[in-house]
């Protein structure tokens, strides 16, 4: 066993034996692709969206100088009639592009020379195996004679994180056109492919690029998540698989969904961050376990851009609103923007967005990532307008817990004066939108769920404090009326049972009733400040 040859099965038992969520079942699409002109895949996920254990699976699987099948024939892959076929029977070239970057930064070595490190790691290996390989021929050849010796078997290559060479060297053109070489010389070669590779697997954040890296690596089937296709269940933890783990763990699972959901996917619903699932489950608490410097920090950029506006839609993102997005421009890569469209592209690559496919809508997808945004918006650097509403809203959320409620519809009037309302502001849909914004605040210390059924109704907002709040936060259940009395409202609220979505609830619990005068064009608001158990009797 190698490190880049043949690297064995070791890496995959130590998943295993970490509580591993069996996705084996991804190794049978590939099975199918083995030896056929679509046997070149590529995969683009986010950041800790499980790449790795997948690449490392596949090692496990294909590798021939080991025998896994202890690792697999209790797994899903051992219920497909392929299964011992393609078991421990081929060899194995594996990479780590993201290892190579780190060890020529730590030597010294320009990122042009990178493509002969891996070139020389693969090379000597190989000639370390078979010593009778003539050492002065390329490394393809040298693949090739290797294949054609009796008992020679073809290479599967398995290259995780494929495309850090192109956002790592962005700014150096010659070291991504000596990369793609490589690449070329594996994958759309004429004498080498198909004499000696099997399969590829690669893995990468973004999709191919659509200039000139296209031509390099044209042959890979592509999967994104923007379309996963039949990788989109291989693509994080799926509800049903939440679900078994909240149950094994003893978590509450609509918490976890509330934290980790929301990458919905048409083929099969929802997926969860695998990563933050799993670092919930160990230890025993939902928060966010997103923060990634290099990420933040990009994501900072492109908000403080301001591109199109770029500002305001991340402020409507935060309050939960869905925003259009054309994907279709997006040249895949972390420099070239034409419009927010293509930043929004983006960050649903990395993470920080879900795309609806059928809307062609992005949002937000949990609380984790909402807590990035918010985190990121309230730097030193972020727009005055921003600054200004944060302030406003944090005042606001004081005074609702203070009970005055004169200020409260005052400082609601004032928010939508300053264009947070819709265009058309004639309903009660234009007033919720209002207030979304006017409690912006409330996002990092509230959960909050609107329309949420209950009793003989539904409530209209409700906010509930999160579990890691350390101070003493009062429950809101927040009724909205318009040209009616706020204070019907509130005895809407105790009519219609609404308190019943805050029945396990053990804390004080405030009643909001807001009301809008489309003649006198004036907001009301009264405030009941009980608990639930006094409001029930």
């Amino acid at each position: 066993m190698g490190i880049y040859l043949n690297p064995g099965n070791s890496g995959f038992a130590e998943i295993v034996n970490s509580d591993y969520e069996d996705k084996t079942g991804l190794a049978r699409v590939i099975n199918q692709t083995i030896g056929k002109m679509n046997k070149l895949t590529c995969i683009s996920r986010p950041r800790r969206f499980g790449k790795s254990y997948t690449a490392k699976m596949l090692c496990a699987y294909y590798d021939c100088s080991c025998d896994s099948r202890v690792l697999f024939d209790k797994k899903n892959i051992a219920r497909t009639k392929e299964y011992l076929t393609h078991l421990n029977q081929y060899n194995v070239i594996y990479l780590d592009i993201t290892g190579f970057i780190s060890s020529a930064q730590r030597q010294g070595i320009s990122f042009k020379e990178i493509p002969d490190m891996i070139v020389a790691a693969i090379h000597d290996e190989l000639l370390s195996l078979d010593p009778q390989l003539p050492a002065k021929k390329s490394l393809t050849d040298c693949l090739i004679r290797y294949v054609e010796k009796p008992g020679g078997r073809q290479f599967i290559f398995i290259i995780d994180e494929w495309d850090a060479m192109i956002r790592e060297a962005k700014n150096d053109e010659t070291a991504q056109k000596r990369y793609l070489s490589l690449l070329r010389e594996w994958f759309k070669n004429s004498n080498f492919t198909p004499k000696a590779v099997a399969a590829a697997y690669m893995t990468g954040i973004l999709p191919i690029k659509k200039d000139g890296a296209q031509s390099a690596i044209s042959d890979f089937r592509e999967y994104t998540v923007l379309n996963p296709g039949q990788f989109a269940k291989f693509t994080g933890f799926t509800e049903d698989e939440v679900k078994k783990r909240c149950k094994r763990k003893k978590m509450d699972f609509e918490e976890i969904k509330a934290w980790y959901d929301g990458y919905d996917f048409s083929e099969i619903g929802a997926v969860y961050n695998p990563f933050s699932v799993m670092c919930a489950m160990e230890s025993g608490e939902c928060r966010s376990f997103w923060r990634e410097t290099s990420a933040a920090e990009s994501l900072k950029t492109y908000i403080n851009m301001d591109f199109d506006g770029m500002q305001e839609i991340v402020s409507r993102l935060i309050i939960g609103d869905e925003i259009e997005v054309d994907t279709e421009g997006f040249q895949n890569d972390f420099e070239t923007f034409k419009s927010r469209d293509d930043i929004l592209t983006l960050l649903i690559h990395l993470g920080y967005l879900t795309y609806k496919k059928s809307e062609h809508t992005v949002r937000i997808p949990n609380e984790e990532v909402r807590n990035e945004f918010r985190s990121i918006l309230k730097g030193n650097d972020v727009n005055r307008k921003w600054m200004e509403l944060i302030r406003r809203s944090q005042k606001l959320l004081e005074d609702t817990i203070a009970g005055n409620a004169d200020a409260v519809a005052a400082a609601i009037e004032e928010v939508r004066r300053e264009q947070y309302a819709p265009t058309y502001y004639n309903n009660e849909q234009a007033l919720r939108s209002v207030i979304k914004f006017a409690y912006i605040v409330a996002f990092g210390q509230y959960m909050k769920i609107e329309k949420m059924p209950s009793g003989k109704g539904i409530a209209d907002v409700v906010f509930i404090p999160k579990k890691m709040s350390l101070s003493n936060l009062p429950a809101m259940i927040i009724e909205l009326k318009w040209n009616r009395t706020s204070g019907g409202a509130i005895s809407q609220i105790k009519e219609k049972g609404y308190l019943e979505v805050l029945k396990d609830y053990g804390g004080e619990i405030l009643l909001v009733g807001i009301d809008y005068d489309e003649k006198t064009k004036v907001h009301a608001c009264e405030i009941l400040r009980s608990s639930h158990h006094y409001l029930k009797g």
